[in-house]
């Protein structure tokens, strides 16, 4: 399972950049879900060998006390409700605020590590600085400088001490990964319910799942997997601004424990920002792909209803045309089983093995009637083509002037692939490398 750490405090204190330099990113907004009132950072971490999420519950400027009890409070208690390791920031320049000593009254009740980090601590000068911090009850304290780097290191020795990263069994590791993912009010549990719920006799829950990913073992009709399921989303209260933080914290969480994602709209609305923004998510992670448009029986149709939809959706998502497309009502079980059929579908294509010898007979006629465009008077031969031994499709071009290679005819090598081979849904790689 994927670890995740949430930074919190008060506008101010360094978390942007903290987060940062923890993901090794130079900007403070990584990735903007859309839908809600500020931007969400979430992003990859890495420290001794553990991998783990980052997120960072955001920043407000303003310094209503309407703000404060609305937004900020609200972050701390998902945060601890959601978060493996919280990392509570203050600044060390500042002293003890008002405003941290709330934080720090709501976190102690909570028994995740968390770790006060005093933050601008960055030079010997301000380094007692730190001590004031003590009164506020917590029993890691940390002096770092987000901006430096300074003490970073020995905060993250001790926060990746919490991570476990246990195996799954050999029998649940060789099954397909199914997660449903979409924004809140789109149709999740209503699916996973008509999935599971007349088989329900057949349903068996794995030990050791955290609570934000529920794994269901599916086996029926034929069909042997794991669901994944986000459906608890519904319990939490229905104000907009703690389910969207609460449905990005969860789909980080879900789409990195996952082999294919099942992104669900909602097609009264269309494809929004938001949906985009998951599936993309999705794709960083190089996750199978398949779209399902639900409430399908709410929308007037006419004869090109259907084609139009499509080609909205593949603008949207462009370059990624290769991606199934499945028009849904769960309350009228309308194609529902469609959407379990071209998931493992999609988890099949991702594992599609093309032999040597195919690849290099195919592709090889490909590449000298169509060679790749010269650079700089330099000519780029291609000798040999080999599909790496990976998780999902990865083709290795052998040549004499990778650098050279256009990211256009990347493109065109990738369509010609997933033209000859079946790879819909599924993330494809292509690299050029010297022979």
């Amino acid at each position: 399972m994927t670890n995740v750490v949430a930074l919190v405090g008060r506008p101010n204190t360094g978390k942007s950049t903290l987060f940062n330099r923890l993901t090794r990113s130079r900007q403070a907004i990584v990735d903007a879900t859309a839908g809600v009132t500020r931007d969400r950072n979430y992003g990859k971490s890495e420290w001794n060998g553990f991998t783990f999420s980052v997120i960072d519950t955001g920043g407000y400027v303003d310094n209503s006390k309407d703000i404060y009890e609305n937004e900020i409070k609200k972050q701390v208690l998902l945060a601890i409700d959601e978060a493996d390791v919280i990392l509570f920031l203050v600044d060390g320049r500042e002293g003890i605020n008002p405003m941290d000593e709330d934080i720090a009254r709501i976190l102690r009740t909570s028994v995740k590590p968390i770790y006060l980090v005093v933050n601008k601590i960055d030079s010997p000068i301000n380094y007692n600085d730190q001590m004031e911090f003590y009164a506020l009850g917590m029993e890691h304290l940390f002096a770092v400088s987000a901006a430096s780097g300074s003490g970073t290191g020995e905060l993250l020795d001790s926060v990746v001490q919490h991570f476990n990263q246990k195996e799954e069994s050999e029998e649940t590791d060789n099954l397909p990964k199914i997660a449903v993912v979409g924004r809140p009010n789109v149709g999740k549990s209503s699916i996973i319910n008509v999935f599971l719920g007349k088989e329900r006799h057949i349903v068996s829950h794995l030990s050791g799942t955290t609570r934000d990913s529920i794994f269901s073992r599916y086996k029926a009709f034929g069909f042997d997997f794991n669901l994944i399921d986000t459906a608890g989303l519904r319990k939490k209260k229905n104000v907009d601004e703690d389910i969207e933080f609460y449905s990005v914290m969860r789909t980080v969480r879900t789409i990195e424990n996952s082999d294919v994602c099942i992104v669900m709209c909602d097609a009264t609305q269309g494809f929004e920002s938001q949906d985009l923004n998951i599936l993309s998510l999705a794709q960083r992670n190089k996750k199978g792909i398949v779209i399902v448009v639900n409430k399908w029986d709410l929308i007037e149709k006419s004869n090109n209803t259907v084609k139009e939809f499509e080609k909205a959706i593949l603008n949207k998502i462009a370059p990624a045309n290769d991606v199934p497309i499945i028009f849904t009502s769960v309350i009228k079980k309308q194609r529902i089983y469609n959407v379990i059929e071209t998931a493992i579908e999609v988890y099949q294509n991702m594992k599609r093995k093309i032999t040597t010898s195919e690849v290099n007979n195919t592709l090889l006629e490909i590449v000298k009637d169509n060679p790749p465009p010269m650079q700089k008077d330099k000519v780029i031969r291609i000798k040999y083509i080999t599909q790496l031994p990976t998780a999902y499709p990865q083709f290795v071009f052998f040549c004499n002037l990778p650098q050279y290679v256009r990211e256009d005819y990347k493109r065109f090598i990738e369509n010609k692939i997933r033209a000859i081979w079946n790879f819909r849904g599924s993330p494809v790689d292509i690299y050029f490398r010297k022979k």
